[in-house]
Formats: C-alpha cells, structure tokens, sequence
C-alpha cells in the first residue's frame, strides 16, 4: 500500500476544499437563479481544481510507487500507472 507523504497529503486537501467550496457555490448560484454563463464558469474551476487534485494525488503516489522503504526500485506496471492517469481524462 502506498501512503502519500503529509506534506503532499495537506496540498491535496486544500485543491479539494478549494472546489467544495465552489461547488457549493455552484449549488447556492444555482437555487437562486444566476445566469448559466457565471454558473459554467465557476463549475468549471470546480471541475478544474478536482482533475489538478487528483493528477497531484497520482503524481505523489507514483513516487512513492517507485522507491520502497529501502530507496530501491519497485516493479511498477506503466499500464497500470496509464490507467490512472487516463481515469482522470
């Protein structure tokens, strides 16, 4: 199992919050009727701030992939890591 170091860890919390809180925006815009162009555009930043997340989140977790407690090279599937990079596509 791969853990993703702490100061990784709090970098991805924060895009995270970042676009709970424009999504929640999005639904309060939303309720009260605003103009879909605004509603689009923060939905965008929303959906944004989510793929720049979870692209840091794979990113940390393929270092983390490639050395082991040792510093040594582990056998890592390039398929497998392509999976998850095209997951977020």
């Amino acid at each position: 199992m791969t853990t993703i170091p702490a100061a990784e860890a709090k970098k991805i919390s924060n895009r995270l919050r970042r676009a709970q809180g424009q999504l929640t925006a999005v639904l309060a815009m939303i309720e009260e009727g605003r103009d879909c162009r605004e509603i689009v555009t923060q939905l965008s930043a929303a959906s944004s701030a989510i793929d720049r997340a979870g692209f840091a989140l794979i990113a940390s977790a393929m270092k983390e992939c490639l050395r082991d407690d040792t510093g040594a090279d582990n056998d890592v599937e390039v398929a497998d890591l392509e999976k998850l990079f095209l997951s977020l596509a």
